[in-house]
């Protein structure tokens, strides 16, 4: 087991996203970012399958089929699109629900910040970007969330940190005036 290694690897990873999640107007969500990583269910099997250059959720779903690290963690994190798919109504299937904007920015913080600590000195402002593109995962997302997560990929890609956080913060600022707005509207009406 790498119970250390992957320690400092989870923790450097937390404070390089509560940094990211500090520009983009979303502090709290930055400092409980990944909490569940510490809990025994997922960094006992994370450490046994450290690497160090990928995650351990990978590995261990190669050994076993699956990663219980990973069941747990994307059912406590809101910023895994994972989290976000629910039974539709109608149709009575499992489908990709549209994520709250300040939860994509979150996902967003969080695919740069793995970006860095994966690739280390070999990482560009194309990573993250190329890794949604290169996935498979990009047909789970809902249409919306993929369009708003690539929109703000590719400024980063293009134009840089300073740009792609500053749009992300803008995002984040609008949602959370608009969700101001629908509650003061819904509470007008209730009186």
């Amino acid at each position: 087991m790498h119970a250390f290694k992957h320690f400092v690897t989870i923790t450097r990873h937390r404070h390089k996203v509560m940094a990211h999640c500090f520009r983009c107007g979303i502090p709290f969500q930055g400092l409980v970012h990944d909490l569940s990583k510490y809990s025994p269910t997922e960094f006992f099997p994370s450490a046994r399958f450290y690497v160090g250059t990928r995650s351990p959720n990978e590995i261990e779903r190669q050994t076993y089929g699956f990663s219980k690290a990973w069941l747990h963690h994307k059912g406590r994190n809101r910023h895994h699109f994972e989290y976000w798919y629910d039974v539709d109504p109608v149709t009575k299937n499992y489908h990709a629900v549209r994520m709250p904007v300040r939860y994509a920015a979150e996902m967003f913080c969080d695919r740069v910040a793995a970006s860095k600590i994966y690739r280390g000195k070999d990482y560009t402002d194309a990573d993250a970007l190329n890794y949604l593109l290169n996935g498979h995962h990009k047909i789970y997302f809902h249409p919306e969330t993929l369009e708003l997560l690539e929109g703000w990929l590719r400024l980063l890609a293009e134009q840089g940190e300073k740009a792609a956080f500053a749009a992300v913060k803008k995002a984040v600022k609008e949602d959370r005036k608009a969700r101001r707005k629908t509650k003061k509207e819904k509470s007008d009406v209730a009186v």
